[in-house]
């Protein structure tokens, strides 16, 4: 046998630090692994020794969550919302991180077909909904209809009165057949949703998401506040409200939704000092948000 062959097996038998259970994150609830051992779902290390110490607490956290979600045989949908250049990309990179892509799905459906147009507004939606032991994430969603189909004219009023008036029936059908139902609306200021949209045109990472829609976003201000305005006072509702989170910091807002939805479930082992998210970052909407602008104008 040749000696690169007798090094090959040697290796082989020898068992690694992953198979010995050396690795001081290697066990729910242990130590941070350092950064070097420290990989996203793409392979690429973590290069943020600061965020990524401040984060993996509640990473651990929502494994542990994700543990029962399957012992259990739950259902959960969440919804991420938010104008443009929010930040729910982000927001919902940052969420699945560490979860079990088995159970996870993220869904971002793109413009709808001309067949879907034809259909039951939310037909495209149903069958994207959770089986047992799955967590859906919805990057946008049906609220669509009330935000930039509302502002930019891509359905009539018949079609928006249609939708607000129904949408709080189909999410009482989805939570009373067992889903847990999460809205949650990321909202940032007129001047940083400015700031990243000239990020988004100027960074060459970032074209993908440069859209004629974007160049519109900051002259209709004012139109999507009215419409995010009106979203909130009519599908706020006791079984599935919505969840306000000041989006300008992107950590802080992630960190805290995250801390938000932790407070929200029940799981075994739960650590109840993680789930305290800021109240000034993450909390229910309230009419008298919108006066005393804890809401963007």
């Amino acid at each position: 046998m040749s000696k690169k062959h007798r090094h090959d097996d040697a290796r082989k038998d020898k068992p690694s630090k992953w198979d010995a259970g050396e690795s001081k994150g290697a066990e729910i609830g242990g130590l941070p692994p350092t950064v070097s051992e420290c990989h996203n779902n793409e392979g690429h290390v973590d290069e943020n020794p600061d965020n990524h110490k401040r984060m993996y607490p509640l990473y651990v956290e929502l494994v542990k969550w994700q543990r029962h979600l399957i012992q259990a045989d739950e259902r959960v949908v969440i919804l991420i919302e938010g104008r443009d250049a929010a930040g729910k990309d982000g927001m919902v990179k940052t969420f699945v991180k560490h979860l079990s892509p088995r159970e996870t799905r993220v869904v971002a459906l793109g413009k709808p077909s001309d067949r879907e147009q034809t259909c039951w507004y939310f037909q495209r939606y149903v069958p994207h909904l959770p089986a047992s032991h799955e967590m859906v994430i919805f990057n946008r969603s049906w609220y669509n209809r009330a935000g930039v189909e509302r502002v930019m004219g891509f359905c009539t009023e018949e079609q928006y009165e249609e939708f607000m008036q129904t949408v709080p029936l189909f999410e009482q059908m989805l939570v009373r057949s067992g889903i847990k139902l999460f809205k949650y609306y990321l909202d940032i200021s007129k001047s940083e949703q400015k700031k990243r949209l000239k990020d988004r045109r100027e960074n060459p990472l970032k074209q993908w998401k440069v859209s004629p829609v974007d160049e519109k976003s900051q002259a209709l201000w004012d139109s999507y506040s009215r419409a995010r305005n009106a979203m909130f006072s009519r599908t706020h509702h006791a079984l599935a409200p919505w969840i306000v989170v000041r989006a300008d910091d992107k950590r802080a807002a992630r960190e805290n939704l995250i801390r938000d939805f932790l407070s929200r479930v029940s799981y075994e082992g739960k650590n109840e000092a993680l789930a305290r998210p800021d109240p000034h970052v993450v909390f229910l909407y309230h009419e008298a948000y919108l006066a005393n602008e804890m809401i963007a104008p």
